[in-house]
């Protein structure tokens, strides 16, 4: 792991993470402290995906834009576990891009489970699925 990779998951480990953490932050100046931490998360996501493939960046910043609007009424639970599965995806994709982008023949996410499908809703294996036949081409 080189140094630049490091430094940037420190920086995520220092200043992201307590940002969503704490109840305390310096978004609680703004306003709701919950809408600040959503927002922020929001804006790194999106920086982020700047350093993919345009295709992945296409299709990845149409789906957050998606999940971010869906969950923008739901309950404290849903909302803590939103930020949450987000946070890390931020982490990982920060970890996988490294400072420079992406690198050629690198392969992006983690695989899936079975037992990450088991505790799947029906709403998200639905998801998942319209997923795979947009990125395999199934047809209906």
């Amino acid at each position: 792991m080189t140094y630049f990779l490091k430094f940037r998951i420190y920086l995520l480990h220092t200043y992201l993470l307590p940002i969503w953490k704490s109840s305390l932050s310096k978004w609680s100046m703004i306003g709701d402290p919950h809408v600040g931490r959503v927002r922020y998360l929001y804006k790194v996501i999106l920086r982020l995906h700047r350093g993919l493939p345009e295709e992945l960046n296409k299709l990845g910043t149409a789906y957050m834009k998606d999940e971010f609007k869906r969950h923008k009424n739901c309950d404290v639970v849903t909302a803590s576990r939103f930020l949450s599965g987000w946070t890390d995806y931020a982490i990982d994709l920060t970890k996988q891009l490294g400072i420079t982008g992406l690198k050629t023949g690198t392969r992006l996410g983690q695989p899936l489970g079975p037992e990450d499908i088991d505790n799947f809703n029906a709403e998200q294996v639905a998801q998942l699925y319209e997923l795979k036949k947009v990125t395999h081409g199934v047809p209906d």
